[in-house]
């Protein structure tokens, strides 16, 4: 199966490619000169369906979405949805989750608890009336400083207390087996294979 996924994230890109080898050929949405969708959505839920959507339509593809983010209990599951953009627009990715990182630091106190949430689509055709979706969350704390070269986002801060570190810490394949996305993409993998 070939399909489009409607990212533009390279960390993303990497990690779904890596979970979807066997079963299907991802093309990123950037290589088929797709631009990014709106995100106006107040849920994961709706702006992965508004991203498969358009990427699906696009491409003439069937389309893989996500939308994901770090939920803050303590700030009432900030960044959310917001999570790409927490600290503004303004300059490269590296340099957006540096500031998302320094401004996440700077509003959580003493109470850390945390979760990654990931909600996954898959669309046959961008009118598809019954999308698949699979959901994802990944429990772990706010670290007091970053850690970790590997990830990307808010992994640096993402401290998983029973392995005794961050996800930037951990190696991709194992990250790969116990993230969000991870979680979510193994459950929409399910589906897909009932439909066959």
């Amino acid at each position: 199966m070939k399909l489009v996924l409607a990212s533009s994230n390279p960390g993303k890109l990497r990690e779904i490619r890596a979970l979807l080898s066997s079963f299907a050929e991802v093309v990123p949405q950037q290589e088929l000169a797709i631009s990014e969708a709106e995100e106006p959505h107040a849920t994961f839920l709706e702006n992965a369906l508004a991203k498969a959507r358009h990427a699906s339509r696009a491409a003439g593809l069937p389309a893989l979405a996500d939308d994901s983010g770090l939920c803050v209990e303590a700030l009432g599951g900030e960044p959310g949805v917001h999570s790409a953009y927490y600290a503004g627009r303004e300059g490269s990715r590296e340099e957006r989750d540096a500031r998302n990182n320094e401004r996440l630091l700077s509003q959580v106190k003493d109470r850390r608890s945390a979760y990654y949430a990931c909600v996954m689509v898959f669309l046959h055709h961008p009118d598809d009336p019954r999308p698949l979706v699979a959901e994802g969350v990944w429990r772990g704390e706010i670290a007091r400083v970053p850690r970790g070269s590997n990830g990307f986002g808010y992994d640096p801060l993402f401290y998983l207390r029973d392995i005794g570190k961050t996800a930037a810490e951990l190696a991709p394949e194992h990250k790969n087996r116990i993230s969000h996305r991870g979680i979510a993409l193994r459950k929409l993998l399910g589906l897909l294979n009932d439909e066959a």
